[in-house]
């Protein structure tokens, strides 16, 4: 059994204490303290390390049993069930097939939705375009080994990529379908990278317990003329992805 050193929490810009406990578990495997396969203290422990009551702890250890942190087994305790994160690479060169190579057997995706809309001073600014160009926008789910490790929106100015979600979901890939466009190789140009706590609609796409921590990268990618092609805004479960820079 890993026993750790007494931490405060007190509730704090309206985030309840029992995800504050998930979140400080969370982060205690992304860190090393905890492994796969380790035994976490009693709930009587954990109420003392937090300064809460028990009911508070379990409610906190019930959201990450559901999203597959932890195991309970019946007269043993609660363990770790999977400590081990994947790498996903952040580099002038970042494809997701790629990057995952040699840690997952198979890797797929899916197109959730496909819309034109307008640019807004953001988009218009990262894909140097004018406000109000008109932009296919799509929603995507990445999955490696059937787990979902990415939920994506990427922007694409329509004038150059007209049918491009077509192509996207007979290729099954960003990178595939690009070279239908003339598009052979592609770079990345910018990455700022975030964290918080995911949203509904995301926890729900990714398989993810309320309050669950999210990785969200902004980036937008260029062609070999350093011209922007795609804007997009990627969100990876934190307890199953590190983003290496």
């Amino acid at each position: 059994m890993t026993i750790l050193s007494r931490t405060e929490i007190a509730p704090a810009g309206g985030v309840a204490l029992w995800r504050q406990i998930a979140d400080a578990i969370r982060l205690d495997i992304i860190g090393g303290k905890l492994e796969s396969g380790d035994k976490l203290a009693g709930e009587l422990s954990l109420a003392e390390r937090f300064g809460v009551n028990r009911h508070t702890v379990r409610r906190a250890l019930a959201v990450l049993e559901e999203e597959g942190v932890l195991r309970a087994e019946h007269g043993r305790g609660t363990f770790v069930a999977e400590a081990r994160r994947l790498s996903y690479p952040i580099g002038r060169r970042t494809r997701f097939s790629e990057g995952l190579a040699g840690q997952v057997r198979q890797r797929s995706s899916q197109l959730l939705s496909s819309k034109i809309e307008r640019a807004t001073a953001r988009l218009a600014e990262a894909l140097a375009v004018q406000v109000g160009t008109r932009l296919i926008r799509q929603e995507t789910v990445s999955f490696a080994d059937g787990r979902p490790l990415a939920r994506a929106s990427g922007w694409f100015p329509e004038t150059r990529f007209a049918g491009f979600d077509t192509a996207y979901v007979e290729t099954g890939s960003v990178t595939a379908a690009l070279r239908r466009y003339g598009i052979e190789d592609y770079s990345r140009g910018s990455t700022r990278i975030s964290a918080r706590h995911a949203t509904t609609e995301e926890a729900q796409a990714l398989k993810l317990a309320p309050g669950a921590v999210v990785l969200v990268s902004d980036a937008v990618d260029l062609d070999a003329e350093g011209v922007p092609i795609h804007a997009m805004l990627t969100r990876f479960p934190a307890d199953r992805m590190e983003l290496v820079v």
